[in-house]
């Protein structure tokens, strides 16, 4: 994965994640940050991530879900909730993802007599907030997300790979997007749609704790043209006064000739 930081109107590469994210930081400090995760567009993936980043720099993490997250077969995966267990994960793996078994291959919700057991250990905790069916867009129906008052920074994610699509065909609640939007579902999304959704109080920034942070994810960067949408999204938010906006492509061969991984400018370079 490619880690891209908007920073002064321009998107500077970064080495990883955690040091891209506001909250780094707080992996060395007392205070460990709880990051809800929101939105669609790989949310699963980004925590993956993080929880890699923690793990292999030395660290322990947390992740667990207030929704539903898939069970992978790895052995940090814990269905049966125990201190005990918990601990001999971290321990062994850095890293523990926690819940209770759901049908489907998924985890679900802890009881919330458990949630204490997972602030006393006093590691990152990151939690799957929101589902979105595989989709790169969601608007939140009345419910969601799930984020919990513990909560001290939330990344509201979203795939650049809706662009120029219908919206009904990439976004889960479509209709509540298109009340949102103004536009019918049959239409096309546009950079100006997702700077949008990112910033309202009815869809990315809903349920925000007041005094936690906020971050906009813009997953899929994956070519030349995406990477100047990004930008561009970055720059409209910066204007509506969200300036943490952090951008990811994957890691690989370049997506279009000509494109470069290197450490990408102001977007003037790319006219």
């Amino acid at each position: 994965m490619i880690i891209f930081q908007y920073k002064e109107g321009r998107l500077r590469e970064r080495d990883s994640l955690l040091e891209a994210l506001p909250f780094s930081q707080s992996k060395y400090s007392e205070e460990c940050p709880v990051v809800s995760v929101t939105g669609a567009g790989g949310k699963t993936s980004l925590i993956r991530e993080m929880a890699r980043e923690y793990a292999d720099g030395g660290g322990r993490v947390i992740v667990t879900t207030t929704t539903h997250i898939m069970k992978e077969d790895l052995p940090w995966f814990l269905t049966e909730p125990s201190e005990e267990c918990m601990d001999r994960l971290l321990q062994k793996y850095g890293q523990v993802w926690v819940g209770l078994p759901s049908g489907q291959g998924k985890m679900q919700s802890l009881p919330p007599e458990f949630l204490p057991c997972i602030w006393r250990r006093n590691v990152p905790v990151l939690i799957e907030a929101d589902g979105a069916r595989r989709l790169p867009l969601k608007v939140p129906a009345g419910h969601e997300p799930v984020i919990l008052p513990e909560t001290t920074h939330v990344l509201s994610v979203y795939g650049l790979d809706a662009l120029g699509k219908r919206l009904d065909e990439v976004c889960f609640r479509p209709e509540l997007a298109a009340v949102l939007l103004k536009k019918d579902g049959t239409q096309r999304v546009t950079e100006e749609d997702i700077a949008f959704l990112a910033s309202s109080e009815r869809a990315g920034r809903k349920g925000c704790p007041g005094d936690a942070g906020y971050t906009v994810v813009l997953n899929k960067a994956d070519s030349k043209r995406l990477r100047r949408s990004a930008l561009a999204i970055c720059r409209m938010l910066e204007g509506r006064g969200i300036r943490d906006v952090i951008v990811s492509a994957k890691d690989g061969p370049d997506p279009e000739p000509g494109t470069t991984h290197g450490s990408w400018i102001s977007g003037e370079e790319e006219r």
